[in-house]
């Protein structure tokens, strides 16, 4: 199927009215029955083989198992702690919080970056109207119009041409982000060097610690063990730059390390929040002292997104300026040589 796993606005939906759903005493088949009525083919089928599972006293969080990798991991984990606990209902609650923090961290962004992207687009839209023109166009003394733009193209082709090389810019760009997400020829592992990057940097740290901390907060507020709420946790950032932590932290933690000592050990956090988990360790208990540092490393990951939209706004308008003046400098070029020409004695 083309959607491997349920979407983060799905995921968010689905946890908010499972959990309004519970809180109202409502049966879970039927719970899953209504939820399988909306969203794509893949998530109504998943739905419906979990209802079907759940109708047969099947256990919630074993169903979304054999579903393979729809739905998320952690949501499966915390399911299962849910079950085991009784507390499915305030998981659901802590679960639709965290996705409903993270889609309005995307959303922010998205719409931060349309407008500027807009208006590239607009600006290729008259540069390409422009090579067309120059095609299309014929000069009283014959043969072609003068390539003002300097790029030797013009008419209906010399668009295709262009938009050709956009095209391939794109996949260039689009190419890179996909293999980087992909750690092709383990290329996360220079992540310590896009960390070192002014301002982007920084930024992007923060945004992955804030969902490092939150899924551990929640993993150890719903009762699970400190390995597997570190795992899910490493999990959540999406890398494998930190998933490889896994096995350190793992052997630190039954070697008899507390939670910041294996943070420590896993090699990958910065000496500032490893500091910041062993005084919330030192305040409470874990599950409460990581939840004020979830919240916290929220409330900047905010404005991380922002200082982030912010840079690739500029990135975008700064592209478009500089296109633009590129271009009216051929043509300025252009226009004074045809006066210089103009000029030349017969």
């Amino acid at each position: 199927m083309f959607f491997s796993r349920m979407k983060l606005s799905s995921v968010a939906g689905f946890t908010r009215r499972f959990g309004t759903g519970l809180h109202a005493g409502a049966n879970i088949v039927d719970l899953l029955r209504a939820e399988a009525k909306q969203g794509s083919a893949r998530q109504r089928d998943a739905l419906n083989d979990l209802a079907d599972q759940a109708s047969q006293g099947e256990q919630l969080h074993a169903a979304m198992k054999r579903s393979g990798q729809f739905f998320p991991p952690l949501l499966q984990s915390m399911t299962r702690v849910g079950e085991s606990t009784g507390r499915l209902e305030r998981t659901m609650f802590s679960l639709a919080s965290h996705y409903e923090t993270q889609l309005a961290l995307r959303r922010a962004f998205i719409g931060a970056i349309t407008l500027p992207m807009l208006q590239l687009i607009a600006g290729l839209g008259v540069l390409s109207l422009l090579i067309w023109i120059l095609g299309v166009l014929t000069p009283a003394t014959g043969g072609q119009m003068s390539d003002v733009l300097g790029l030797g193209l013009r008419g209906p082709r010399g668009v295709l041409i262009f938009w050709g090389y956009i095209l391939a810019i794109l996949a260039l760009i689009f190419g890179s982000l996909w293999a980087f997400s992909r750690n092709v020829a383990g290329v996360q592992n220079l992540i310590p060097l896009l960390y070192m990057i002014p301002g982007l940097g920084p930024s992007l740290q923060t945004i992955t610690l804030a969902r490092f901390s939150r899924t551990l907060a929640l993993s150890l507020d719903a009762g699970l063990d400190p390995v597997r709420s570190i795992q899910l946790a490493l999990d959540s950032t999406d890398s494998d730059y930190y998933r490889a932590a896994s096995g350190r932290v793992e052997q630190a933690i039954r070697g008899g390390a507390t939670l910041s000592g294996a943070l420590e050990a896993a090699s990958v956090f910065p000496d500032d929040f490893t500091s910041r988990v062993e005084v919330a360790e030192l305040s409470g208990t874990d599950a409460e002292s990581i939840d004020g540092l979830a919240n916290e490393y929220d409330e900047r990951a905010k404005t991380a997104m922002r200082a982030i939209a912010g840079l690739a706004s500029g990135l975008v308008w700064a592209t478009m300026i500089l296109v633009l003046l590129f271009f009216i400098v051929r043509l300025l070029m252009s226009v004074m040589g045809l006066y210089d020409q103009a000029l030349q004695p017969i």
